[in-house]
């Protein structure tokens, strides 16, 4: 660890791709990381659900590369199974293909599988609902909802911005005015997913997704055709975020019973078992280079504090995988240039 670098505990918060590249980088710099994350395992919308014998990625459906350190964490990857290519692209549901020469990637067994191998040597702990940030003796407190509380020196914030918001609400630090206004112009559209075991093949081509231009459904995937669920056919379907707006409060067999009517065309069998996940914040509709005011050098948000904290995720870095990943690297190499602003 460089000798100048203040820092050296942080606290995590959300163990998808700018979490764990966050943690990653913070810990082969010698600072004692920990990440914390409400749901069952890492990923967040890197999301794998096994129901049954079949498999479904229901979040994030798959990673494409600009960034040239990005691309070579791909490498990295593919090389180590984790990644392999899936298509140069998709057609729409009028049959168009328009390949762009971008290489479309998926975990090998999920998408899950690239935020759980990213996870390995770190110190996650899952099922762990942080109800409250506090700042004590010139350090960050997180509170959870089972009891588990832990300090550290500094703290990055990767959930959807308006989440991380109100963790900070519920403990007794209050960001300046400006920083909050901007932040809260950070808005998401929100999604539902539709997943669904069959009983037979799905009607969707290879490569086994298909872009749909008609609402309420944006896309279904054949996760069979994808690679991920070779036991059973099994789909998955994402609504438009109007569609999600509109029947956030719906009831999953309404919802089931709408969008699986609406797919008909692209089912091919019949519906053996089936479930919905709703993702409130699903993709970042403005992000921070749209909506801050101030220019942004780098893809997070350091709030010059003390002790600080880091705001990172797609909401930064942009709407993709890849942008999540970004502003991960973003946001530990902010707190390792011993908290130089970002602005």
């Amino acid at each position: 660890m460089n000798a100048e670098t203040r820092i050296k505990s942080c606290l995590v918060i959300g163990a998808g791709m700018a979490g764990l590249l966050a943690a990653r980088r913070l810990q082969e710099n010698g600072v004692r990381v920990t990440v914390l994350d409400k749901g069952r395992g890492v990923g967040g919308r890197m999301a794998t659900r096994r129901f049954d014998e079949g498999v479904c990625d229901h979040g994030a459906q798959f990673l494409t590369v600009r960034d040239k350190r990005f691309g070579a964490l791909l490498d990295e990857l593919c090389a180590a199974g984790v990644v392999r290519e899936w298509a140069k692209s998709f057609p729409d549901d009028r049959g168009t293909l328009l390949p762009d020469g971008n290489p479309r990637y998926c975990g090998v067994g999920g998408m899950n599988a690239i935020a759980r191998h990213l996870a390995a040597g770190l110190t996650v702990q899952c099922s762990e609902t942080v109800t409250a940030l506090n700042v004590e003796d010139g350090r960050w407190k997180v509170t959870t909802a089972g009891g588990l509380s832990q300090m550290a020196e500094a703290l990055v914030l990767t959930p959807p911005v308006p989440q991380s918001l109100a963790l900070l609400d519920a403990g007794n630090f209050v960001l300046p005015a400006s920083i909050r206004g901007e932040l809260e112009t950070i808005t998401y559209d929100p999604c539902l997913a539709v997943m669904a075991l069959l009983d037979g093949p799905s009607r969707i081509p290879e490569p086994g997704g298909v872009k749909i231009t008609q609402p309420p459904i944006a896309w279904i995937a054949d996760n069979r055709r994808k690679g991920i669920s070779p036991a059973a056919s099994t789909i998955t379907i994402h609504t438009t975020p109007d569609f999600a707006r509109e029947h956030w409060e719906t009831t999953q067999e309404e919802i089931a019973r709408m969008i699986f009517s609406e797919a008909e065309r692209w089912l091919g069998a019949n519906v053996r078992n089936w479930q919905v996940h709703r993702w409130r914040y699903s993709q970042p509709v403005v992000t921070q280079a749209a909506s801050f005011r101030m220019p942004c050098l780098l893809p997070c948000l350091l709030v010059n504090s003390a002790p600080p904290v880091v705001f990172a995720g797609d909401g930064f870095g942009g709407p993709r995988v890849e942008g999540a990943a970004v502003s991960g690297w973003a946001a530990a190499e902010t707190l390792l240039a011993d908290g130089r602003a970002n602005q």
